[in-house]
């Protein structure tokens, strides 16, 4: 069966040199396209559907869901180093109900005034429950951060802790009032996309992307774009206490293969990161070495493991 990231390239990549293609500088195959819309300013868009019962549990709360949407969205302009401008929603709901919509709208307008992020238009139908939200940023000319830049040498860095989110998905219908479980719901439920993070290191990163179907599944996209290779150091993994408490020995595994932690993995060159402010650094973890070759290779101390750059595909898995 043809693959998600197959289907997209066989099907629809074509489509992208139609049309006024030529005032489009960056199409398919980064976290957002990119438009030269001034002399000195590049519009950075991108787009993200949501389905129950796919990205989000039945029954979902709604109010979570407003932040949770909006936040995924938006960490595609965090990738790019983008300043956010506005999103537009489209909306497929299966019935019109006061009480949903009202948790949702609480919910969204939180994450818009958390992220800077205005509404500025969308569309309603009536269907199984959907939401397709474009994020719009701007970018001074030339300056995203494209997946495409990484250098043989670079530090592989990343924002935050990773795995909890994904440790949170055995927890969502047992809302579990223990600590670690509370701290891994809510890297779940409200995702904080690195926005300021992402417009501090343009100039700095050589490759962006966000961590949201995995580590190794969202690297293996800089490693394509970029044609080169990665190890990783699996003792540098940066990991959250209550996610050690809460599943041990697994919470490496879930760092490097579980998604929706909406963090940010960048490239940075070694004499670069030795000069980076130290606000910056504070916020990032150097994990391993861009390399020759292809695919990941993971350094567990007492054996390595070569792993291709796969991940989550809504077609295959």
């Amino acid at each position: 069966m043809m693959g998600e990231f197959e289907l997209i390239r066989h099907y629809f990549f074509p489509i992208a040199e139609v049309g006024n293609a030529s005032s489009v500088l960056l199409g398919p195959g980064d976290d957002c396209a990119i438009q030269r819309i001034g002399p000195d300013l590049d519009l950075v868009f991108s787009v993200d559907a949501l389905v129950e019962g796919v990205h989000f549990p039945h029954h979902y709360d709604p109010e979570k869901l407003g932040w949770r949407s909006l936040a995924v969205a938006a960490s595609d302009l965090a990738a790019m180093g983008a300043d956010p401008v506005c999103f537009t929603l489209a909306l497929t709901l299966p019935d019109a109900n006061p009480d949903w919509l009202s948790a949702y709208a609480r919910g969204l307008a939180s994450a818009a005034r958390r992220f800077g992020l205005s509404l500025a238009g969308g569309d309603t139908t009536r269907g199984p429950l959907t939401l397709s939200m474009q994020v719009h940023g701007t970018v001074p000319k030339g300056e995203a951060i494209l997946r495409s830049g990484a250098q043989v040498g670079d530090c592989i860095c990343v924002s935050g802790t990773l795995g909890e989110a994904g440790a949170a998905l055995d927890h969502l219908e047992n809302d579990s009032p223990g600590p670690e479980v509370q701290a891994v719901l809510r890297k779940y439920h409200f995702p904080e996309p690195r926005l300021a993070l992402g417009t501090a290191l343009r100039g700095f990163a050589t490759a962006a992307v966000d961590v949201s179907d995995g580590l190794v599944a969202d690297l293996g996209h800089i490693l394509e774009a970029s044609g080169v290779a990665a190890s990783i150091d699996a003792s540098r993994l940066p990991l959250s206490q209550h996610l050690k408490r809460l599943v041990g020995q697994s919470a490496a595994g879930l760092a490097l293969n579980a998604g929706d932690d909406y963090e940010l993995c960048v490239t940075v060159p070694p004499q670069v990161w030795a000069i980076l402010p130290e606000k910056i650094r504070r916020e990032l973890t150097v994990i391993g070495e861009v390399v020759a070759g292809e695919g990941v290779t993971i350094d567990w101390g007492d054996h390595t493991e070569n792993l291709s750059a796969g991940g989550y595909d809504h077609f295959r898995n």
